[in-house]
């Protein structure tokens, strides 16, 4: 690549998938370029959110009708992972700020058309319902502080769960299975105030800052569930559909990770041993494993996520898959996060102290993948549910298999 730039084109171009991979892999040595820039700031560059938008990330997610070129949960996950390979905190804030694609299957076309005369807007938030909302006279007020707001100093929209109240009392549409309703509701990213306090050991540059909102007026049509989609059954409109992607992140860093790992073994002579390390055992065997265990972790992913697709563009439902099909998605999501971790530390401890310098690339994956672990597509929660939706038992994190 000779220049810091992807491709010029308008964004209201209609990329499709190969064009907007190619961009995000175009990118990726750019931000690699970027990394140690983008972890100083604590939140990514302005100039680091245009590239982004640039290569065409933002609308992957939208379908035609919406100017998008609706990607396959497939082809956005390779996006993603190309992205990774640069950098992870980029490719954290590309994949969240990417999910308004998704969420326009629970809009009404009206509240689309309003919300996104651009699909090329970035749309974040978070989706915990840590807020209140009050219902007044066309829509709600809602005030309330949430935490993990990744992006949302460079956002456009900006996506937060409420309870819902009416006249200061728990509030429940007629016929909720709920005593007490929440639901998201969609406002301009403005509105939000962040608070400065993200300062972690990885993932640093995603700017994953709390944020408060006060008062702020959302009208009726600019909220959703993920329960309730609004459009034609197409295979992103289900309630899983946002998380899809997300374990592109850490495939693309463990990817990157192995490449290092790889050109620095062809590159190093072991003096004490009289051979270079392309010629050690431990070296081959290690890079070999790793390279095993990458592979069937990576095709964990894309096989259940083709397997997903394949029935729900047929026109089936989650319920024509197996259990076992179903289960298979987050599970291959969580293994993606820690397998991911784990190899990472392992290419760590094979270098030595060729890792452990700041000016090491392996230094920041270590510590980005240790933060990536933490998140709840990685956590236990996710293994409950699966293995309760497996035995015909209640799991707590339902969204996950796409159910209510």
């Amino acid at each position: 690549m000779n220049t810091d730039t992807p491709s010029d084109a308008p964004f209201d171009a209609p990329l499709d998938a190969a064009e907007i991979l190619r961009r995000a892999r175009e990118l990726a040595p750019v931000l690699r370029k970027k990394a140690p820039e983008i972890e100083a700031n604590r939140t990514l560059p302005a100039e680091v959110v245009e590239l982004l938008r640039a290569t065409g990330v933002f609308r992957m997610g939208h379908a035609p009708e919406w100017g998008g070129p609706g990607l396959t949960s497939m082809e956005q996950t390779e996006v993603i992972e190309a992205l990774a390979h640069g950098d992870a905190s980029a490719a954290w804030c590309a994949g969240i700020g990417s999910m308004g694609g998704a969420i326009t299957n629970f809009l009404t076309p009206d509240a689309v058309r309003a919300l996104y005369p651009s699909p090329d807007l970035i749309t974040v938030g978070s989706l915990a319902p840590s807020g209140r909302a009050e219902r007044v006279p066309g829509g709600y007020r809602i005030s309330g502080h949430w935490s993990f707001g990744s992006g949302v100093r460079h956002a456009d929209l900006l996506t937060s769960g409420a309870f819902v109240y009416q006249d200061g009392e728990p509030w429940a549409a007629p016929g909720s299975a709920h005593r007490h309703d929440s639901m998201q509701f969609l406002v301009p990213a403005s509105a939000a105030e962040p608070i400065d306090n993200w300062d972690t050991t990885g993932l640093c540059g995603t700017g994953s800052s709390d944020y408060t909102l006060t008062d702020v007026f959302v009208p009726e049509g600019h909220t959703f569930t993920f329960f309730e989609p609004c459009v034609a059954p197409n295979p992103m409109a289900y309630s899983d559909s946002f998380m899809r992607a997300m374990s592109g992140v850490p495939l693309g860093v463990a990817r990157a990770a192995l490449d290092h790992a790889r050109e620095i073994a062809t590159t190093r002579y072991d003096g004490m041993a009289g051979r270079s390390w392309a010629d050690s055992w431990r070296v081959q065997t290690e890079l070999a494993r790793c390279e095993a265990e990458f592979n069937a972790t990576r095709e964990g992913v894309y096989g259940a996520m083709r397997r997903q697709w394949e029935v729900l563009s047929a026109g089936g439902t989650l319920d024509d898959l197996t259990p076992t099909e179903r289960a298979a998605s987050p599970l291959s999501w969580l293994h993606a996060f820690r397998n991911s971790r784990d190899l990472v530390a392992r290419l760590y401890d094979l270098l030595q102290t060729w890792s452990i310098n700041r000016t090491s690339p392996m230094d920041r994956w270590l510590r980005d993948t240790a933060v990536l672990a933490q998140h709840l597509v990685a956590q236990d929660r996710i293994l409950q549910s699966a293995g309760a939706y497996l035995l015909g038992s209640e799991p707590e994190f339902g969204i996950s298999l796409g159910l209510a």
